[in-house]
């Protein structure tokens, strides 16, 4: 088959698919009448939440359903030919060369026991025949294309000795080697920081002008098909609800599923208590659960009975726009420029007295050099540096910055999980830094409790969700007889929004979010008066999202809790954060109130953050700011300042200070630190990273 310079019509034309997966009981539809097209050098963005069909639709282009899943419907045309029709060698063919697909988790996609340039090199080897040391310098070329550092020394690596961006770009590379004509990207920076994330999505969109390459991006973030996709496809249960440009979608949404998506995500100008975000009521229906007629209905804030859930609904074209169309009866008679209700108001909680005061907290870990075999010198890891802060009761306090910078630790200790190496934790004024678990009293132990980022792992698959509260109020010592702790665990069960009846479920019969709710009574079982949510939202669908995070704040507001919120995600940080402390590293490199931080000056680290933040909203103009180089090692620190080997200031400090020494922390007008060399007037003379573009 040639390749792409011959072909002019879409590269991938998908026309009313239908997708069932089969089980000895029924036929479970997974994908419903689905068409998409891309277009040669185009980017084709799939939105959806988990569940909706959108890897379905990726495994049905690749010709991998497994053996349960069928095509029952509808076609998949690569370069104007049915996938259907070809003969397994002419789609292994098609696989290996002209279509590569990019997973979530990059180690999946790697073979731990070979080494990367070996893995490399088998892919035109394999597919084009060509010798090992023509495949050596294509590797060679694609390495320094995904901009890894020192190329050579990579491609004589094991997959184990890099770090997760590295290796995802490693994968990138693979996908690359045999320059496909589509590549199709599932979720494929979800396992990375945001900092990296944003120099991964920058090298997909270079890479693909420069190779041509088409690209079908699966994702749930919003934000980041803003960035890198020209057109997209909203997809439902199962279904596409609506297909346009970016601008037609973001700017002239005609479907209610979209439009409740945007309203609960957190976008700047968001307000916890004068304007929150607003969760789509009910859940997401099972695939054999599905309701008659429009999928959304049952919660839609238009839905008319008789009406929508009558007949099947098909696509219709937006008028005077044919690339725009939508699954929606209505959407002619909606005002999609009503305002939306504002929620209700809350007052905003003042904070009280100071709950936790760290001091000058460190933990050290000491490691073997040779850590497979014990032997060599012992090195010392600086999880965390001097810590020192306070936290208010009815504050939220968040914690921002990439993985290894010494969020989880510091959690740890707090937890008493860890004990500090030195410093000073008071909690109530009482110190508990050197007071492990086993050693904490119940109602220290109560005070102090975590909701952590994955709700799966944190419940016992063999006990019914009450009897795990239950366990946790026995543990706090709370309520004298069974009967009294039951009344506690169903009325928790009503303060996390669950329904009483969930108490005799287990936990595979609840969803993520479900999940997570029941994480949260636990939490708030003991009357906590700190709670640490570690990434408490991340692993949920950006719809559930908004339930959680509202039912957090809900929470504190009437226990008067001090929340301290572990996160990457800067726009709800910036959502639902009082004061905000930027880590990195081991140190804490900025604190202050969520406006100072979020407006300039900012600590270059800080900077960089913001300006990696995808953002779901064409009215903004961000500052592009793409750091250079991976975290360095907390076993390896450089000498001086930890980011000056990414920051791009520092020719603006003299005679190499940054490199030298730490830096001083600077405290700025109403109480805003910021540890750096940068002088004042450079600091004066920082500009917002994130604009609202002028109408």
């Amino acid at each position: 088959m040639s390749k792409l310079e011959d072909y002019d019509g879409p590269i991938l034309e998908i026309d009313k698919l239908s997708i069932s997966f089969f089980t000895r009981l029924r036929e479970i539809p997974a994908v419903m009448d689905f068409s998409v097209s891309v277009m040669p050098g185009e980017a084709v963005g799939l939105v959806g939440e988990s569940g909706c069909g959108k890897s379905t639709v990726a495994l049905g282009v690749m010709q991998d359903l497994g053996k349960n899943g069928r095509v029952v419907g509808g076609s998949i045309k690569f370069k104007g030919r049915d996938l259907a029709d070809m003969s397994a060698e002419e789609l292994r063919d098609v696989r290996g060369n002209e279509i590569a697909m990019i997973y979530q988790e990059p180690m999946a996609s790697l073979n731990p026991a070979m080494k990367i340039g070996k893995q490399l090199m088998e892919v035109p080897m394999i597919h084009e025949g060509v010798s090992s040391e023509e495949a050596y310098k294509r590797a060679l070329e694609v390495v320094t294309d995904v901009k890894l550092p020192d190329p050579k020394r990579m491609l004589d690596s094991f997959p184990h000795q890099l770090s997760g961006g590295q290796q995802q770009r490693i994968v990138i590379a693979m996908a690359l080697m045999s320059k496909p004509s589509l590549l199709i990207l599932d979720e494929p920076t979800t396992a990375l920081d945001v900092t990296v994330e944003a120099a991964v999505v920058e090298l997909v969109k270079d890479l693909g002008k420069k190779y041509g390459t088409s690209m079908l991006f699966i994702s749930h973030n919003l934000g980041l098909v803003l960035e890198t996709c020209d057109r997209l496809c909203v997809m439902y249960s199962g279904e596409a609800v609506e297909r346009g440009s970016i601008k037609d979608v973001f700017d002239e949404m005609q479907h209610p599923y979209t439009q409740a998506l945007f309203r609960s995500i957190p976008l700047p100008g968001a307000d916890k208590n004068a304007r929150p975000l607003r969760a789509i009521p009910g859940n997401f229906p099972l695939p054999h659960e599905r309701p008659n007629g429009c999928n959304f209905g049952p919660r839609c804030d238009y839905f008319e009975a008789g009406r929508c859930d009558a007949q099947d609904i098909p696509m219709e074209d937006v008028p005077g726009n044919d690339r725009h169309a939508t699954r929606c009866l209505k959407f002619a008679e909606i005002d999609w420029d009503a305002p939306m209700e504002v929620g209700e108001q809350k007052e905003k909680n003042e904070p009280g007295k100071v709950v936790l005061k760290m001091d000058n907290l460190k933990k050290y870990y000491e490691v073997a050099a040779n850590a497979l075999f014990g032997g060599g010198d012992k090195k010392v890891v600086k999880a965390n540096e001097t810590l020192s802060f306070e936290a208010r009761e009815s504050e939220t306090l968040a914690i921002v910055g990439e993985s290894g910078c010494g969020k989880s630790t510091f959690a740890k200790v707090l937890m008493g999980l860890e004990t500090a190496t030195d410093g000073q934790i008071l909690l109530d004024n009482r110190n508990i830094e050197k007071i492990g678990i086993n050693d904490r009293d119940a109602g220290t132990i109560a005070d102090v409790q975590m909701v952590f980022q994955n709700p799966f792992d944190t419940l016992n698959p063999s006990m019914t969700v009450g009897r795990q509260i239950i366990r946790a109020l026995e543990i706090f010592d709370i309520g004298n007889s069974d009967a009294e702790r039951k009344q506690r665990m169903l009325e928790l069960l009503d303060l996390v929004k669950l329904p009483r009846a969930f108490a005799d479920r287990m936990p595979r019969q609840l969803s993520g979010g479900q999940k997570q709710r029941v994480g949260i009574a636990r939490a708030f079982a003991g009357d906590a008066r700190i709670v640490v949510a570690d990434e408490p939202v991340s692993a949920l669908d950006v719809s559930v999202q908004a339930a959680v995070t509202d039912l957090l704040m809900e929470i504190q507001r009437n226990e008067k809790t001090t929340l301290l919120f572990i996160s990457h995600d800067l726009s709800i940080v910036r959502y639902l954060s009082d004061r905000v402390m930027v880590m990195y590293l081991g140190h804490v490199v900025e604190l202050g109130d969520t406006e100072q931080v979020f407006s300039p000056p900012y600590h270059p680290y800080t900077e960089a953050l913001l300006s990696a933040v995808p953002i779901a909203d064409t009215s903004i103009e961000k500052e592009h700011i793409v750091l250079e180089g991976d975290i360095p090692s907390a076993m390896n620190p450089p000498t001086g300042c930890p980011f000056q080997t990414r920051c791009r200031w520092k020719d603006k400090v003299a005679g190499g200070l940054c490199e030298k020494e730490v830096p001083p922390i600077k405290t700025l007008e109403g109480g805003h630190q910021i540890k750096c060399h940068l002088g004042d007037d450079v600091m004066e003379s920082m500009t917002p990273v994130i604009k609202i573009a002028a109408e």
